[in-house]
């Protein structure tokens, strides 16, 4: 994977990748993701290939990443909340 498709997907990904309040619509954000990330790469340039080549499906990367951003989210509200 060229150097740039890498940039362009880590750049993305940390701009459009964020907590969800509710985990079930996750799959459902990242299906949305995936082609908007397909798209932007397209008009940069970057073959989708590319990036697939190095991580495999990007609906199942950006998947993770919502419920990584989602667990951290919880973790964070219930680390706030005062001990009873």
């Amino acid at each position: 994977m060229s150097e740039h498709a890498i940039e362009f997907l880590q750049e993305w990904i940390g701009e459009k990748v964020h907590c969800q309040s509710s985990l079930d619509r996750i799959e459902e954000q990242a299906e949305t993701l995936a082609k908007e990330c397909a798209a932007k790469a397209a008009e940069a340039g970057i073959p989708l290939e590319d990036i697939q080549e190095e991580v495999g499906d990007i609906q199942e990367l950006i998947a993770s990443r919502l419920e990584e951003a989602a667990e951290a989210d919880q973790d964070e509200k219930n680390s706030d909340k005062p001990a009873q």
